[in-house]
C-alpha cells in the first residue's frame, strides 16, 4: 500500500489520501518533478504559501532493492528559482517504507511564530507535535533529543539554525542509519530553508509496529533479477573502490588531471607535495590513525558502503560521509591541505544544516575579493561562526555563492542558474561542464557525472554533448530507483527492467525504463521554462569560456553544440 500524506502548515491538519495511479510508475526524483509540475505554481515566491515541500521515497522502497531507501526532498528552490531535487541515504527511507509511506506534501505557511515537528506514531498515524522547545538547536543536539524522546530506532530529518532562519545554503539533514548522526545531506539548493518556512523542525518516523507489506507482480522474478543485480554491482571495479575509499578515492585521478579546482577555479595545478595531505593515501592514513572507518552503508542493504567515519585525535567521532566534493571545496579551492581541519568543517556544517559545496565557493569569494587570505584557516573558521552568529556579513554569506561574489565585487563568480559549481573544472572536465549548463538545477553534478566514463579524454570537447545527455538520462533513472552510485550499475537490458515487471508487471525494456529517465528531465524542465528560464541560462561563467588553464583549456561547448540534444 502507497501511503500519501498531505500537511497543511497553516492549519496544521494532516489528512491521508490516495497515492496517485499516474505516479505509480514513478519515485523519488521522477516523483518530485511530476508533483511539482502538477501543484506548484513555478513563478511563485519560494519562502511563500503558495510553493510546496515534497518528500518521495523510492518505486521499490521495501523490496530490498540495494539503495532504494534513499528519499528525495522537492521544491521551487529560493536559491536558483527553478526546480529542485535533492535526495538523501540515512535512516529515513527505510522506515518510511516500514509504514507504506510513499509521499509526504508539506503545504501553505504559518500565520504565527510556532514551530513543529512532524512524528510518524509506530501505529502509523501521523500528527503535528510542537517544536518551540527545539528551535535554536542545531543538528546533532537536535537528533540526540529526538532520540531520547523517539527511541535510537527511528528515521529523522532536520533543521539546524540555517533553515530555521531560512538562508538560501540550508540543507535538511538525515541520520545516518548505522551511527544515528546527522550526516547524510538533502544540500543543495536551499530546501531547508523551504522547510524553515513551513516552519517544521523535524520529521520523526518511528519503527512501524506493523510492516506494511509490498505487492508484488511476481515476486520470484522479481527477487531472481534482484539478486543478479546484487552480483553484477558488487562485481564492478567502481564499487570496489568506493567501498575501500568512498567519494575520496577519485582524488588523485582529478589532481592529475586538472580537473580539481583550486583557488576558486583559477586554472592552477595543486601543489603536489602539500596535496599528499588530502590524497586518497592521506585521507585513509588520517582514518587509520584515528581510529575510524571506511566501507561503511548509511542505509540497510547497501552494496556500494561509500560512506565512512573520521574522528578526532582522541579517538572521538568527528564527522561521518565525509565527501569528495566537502573537501575540495574546503581544501584546494581554498588553498587548504588539511584533513582535520575539512573533517572539523564539515562537522561544523552539517551541525548548522549548510550545503558545504555552495558555502566553500562562497568562503572563495572572500579569498578572491580580498576579504580574507587564501588558505587561512582562522579565517574560514570565523567567517562560519559568523553565519552562526547571524551578522551582518554571515547572512550576506548564507545568501550563497553568486550573492556574496556581486557583494564583493568579484568578477570571476562560478555559478550557474545561481548555484555555485562543485569539484569539477568544466574546462578540463567538459562533460560535467555539458552537465552544468543544461541541468535544471544549475550547477549540479549529481545530475549527470561524466568522472567515471570510461576511455575518455574529459578535456576533448568532441562528443561531450552526447556523452552528458547520456549519463543524465541514466542518472534520471537511478534517481527514480536509488543512490547513483549503485543502481548505474545495473543498467543492463536483463535487469532493470526485470526488477520493474516483478514488481509492477506488464511488459518492460530498457527503452521504457531510459524513457522514465527522459520523462523526469523533461518535466524539471519544463518546470523551469515555466518559471522564466531561457536558454541563455545555459551558460557557464564567461571566465570559465576565455581563461586557460595552466593546461592551456577553456570551455568550448558551444550553445549550438548544445542545443544539438534535442530534449534540451
Amino acid at each position: 500500500m502507497s501511503k500519501v500524506f498531505r500537511i497543511n502548515t497553516r492549519t496544521r491538519m494532516v489528512t491521508e489520501e490516495a497515492f496517485k495511479d499516474e505516479y505509480r510508475l514513478l519515485g523519488n526524483r521522477g516523483l518530485t518533478a511530476k508533483f511539482l509540475l502538477d501543484e506548484v505554481d513555478p513563478l511563485c515566491d519560494p519562502l511563500g504559501p503558495d510553493n510546496k515541500l515534497v518528500l518521495c521515497t523510492s518505486v521499490f522502497a521495501g523490496t530490498g532493492l540495494s539503495t532504494s531507501y534513499r528519499v528525495s526532498f522537492g521544491a521551487k528552490s529560493p536559491l536558483t528559482g527553478g526546480i529542485k531535487e535533492s535526495n538523501v541515504g540515512g535512516g529515513l527511507g527505510y522506515y518510511l517504507s516500514q509504514h507504506g509511506i510513499r509521499m509526504m506534501i508539506f503545504e501553505d505557511k504559518p500565520e504565527d511564530d510556532r514551530w513543529h515537528y512532524v512524528r510518524v506514531r509506530a501505529d502509523g498515524n501521523v500528527e503535528l507535535l510542537p517544536a518551540d522547545d527545539l528551535r535554536g538547536l542545531n543538528n546533532y543536539a537536535l537528533v540526540e533529543k529526538l532520540q531520547e524522546k523517539h527511541g535510537k530506532e527511528c528515521g529523522v530529518a532536520t533543521l539546524g539554525i540555517a533553515g530555521e532562519r531560512q538562508y538560501n545554503v540550508a540543507s535538511i539533514m538525515v541520520a545516518d542509519h548505522f551511527t544515528g548522526k546527522p550526516t547524510r545531506a538533502a544540500g543543495r539548493g536551499g530546501l531547508g530553508a523551504v522547510m524553515g518556512s513551513k516552519q517544521i523542525k523535524a520529521i520523526v518516523v518511528e519503527k512501524a509496529a506493523h510492516r506494511a507489506g509490498v505487492v508484488f507482480a511476481d515476486k520470484e522474478r522479481f527477487e531472481t533479477a534482484r539478486k543478479k543485480f546484487k552480483n553484477t554491482v558488487l562485481s564492478k571495479d567502481a564499487v570496489k573502490g568506493l567501498s575501500e575509499g568512498g567519494t575520496h578515492g577519485i582524488m588523485d585521478m582529478t589532481a592529475a588531471l586538472n580537473i580539481m579546482p583550486v583557488k576558486n577555479f583559477s586554472g592552477e595545478m595543486v601543489d603536489q607535495e602539500r596535496f599528499k595531505a588530502v590524497s586518497v593515501d592521506g585521507f585513509k592514513a588520517k582514518i587509520d590513525e584515528n581510529g575510524g572507518k571506511t566501507g561503511q552503508p548509511c542505509q540497510p542493504g547497501c552494496l556500494v558502503r561509500c560512506a565512512n567515519i573520521y574522528n578526532d585525535s582522541d579517538g572521538n567521532f568527528l564527522t561521518g560521509g565525509l565527501e569528495y566534493e566537502t573537501t575540495v571545496m574546503f581544501g584546494p579551492n581554498i588553498d587548504v591541505y588539511d584533513m582535520d581541519f575539512l573533517a572539523k568543517v564539515d562537522r561544523m556544517l552539517d551541525d548548522l544544516g549548510i550545503d558545504t559545496i555552495e558555502m566553500g565557493n562562497a568562503v572563495a569569494m572572500c579569498m578572491e575579493g580580498g576579504k580574507i587570505a587564501w588558505g587561512d584557516q582562522e579565517a574560514v573558521l570565523a567567517l562560519l561562526r559568523e553565519v552562526e552568529q547571524g551578522t551582518e556579513f554571515g547572512k550576506t554569506l548564507a545568501q550563497g555563492t553568486e550573492h556574496v561574489g556581486k557583494y564583493l565585487g568579484v568578477k570571476r563568480i562560478p555559478t550557474v542558474k545561481k548555484q555555485s559549481i562543485p569539484a569539477y573544472d568544466p574546462r578540463t572536465m567538459k562533460g560535467q561542464g555539458v552537465t552544468y549548463c543544461l541541468s535544471a538545477m544549475g550547477a549540479d553534478h549529481t545530475t549527470g557525472n561524466t568522472v567515471e566514463a570510461q576511455g575518455v579524454d574529459h578535456a576533448d570537447p568532441a562528443g561531450k554533448v552526447e556523452l552528458a545527455a547520456a549519463i543524465q538520462t541514466g542518472t534520471a533513472v537511478a534517481d527514480n530507483i536509488g543512490c547513483i552510485f549503485c543502481i548505474p550499475h545495473g543498467l543492463e537490458p536483463d535487469l532493470l527492467p526485470e526488477l520493474y515487471a516483478g514488481l509492477l508487471g506488464g511488459d518492460w525494456n530498457m527503452d521504457k525504463v531510459l524513457g522514465l529517465g527522459i520523462q523526469t528531465l523533461l518535466w524539471e524542465k519544463e518546470f523551469n521554462r515555466k518559471a522564466g528560464f531561457t536558454a541563455a541560462d545555459n551558460m557557464l561563467p564567461e571566465f570559465l569560456r576565455v581563461e586557460k588553464t595552466v593546461t592551456g583549456h577553456v570551455f568550448n561547448i558551444t550553445p549550438e553544440e548544445l542545443a544539438k540534444v534535442e530534449m534540451f
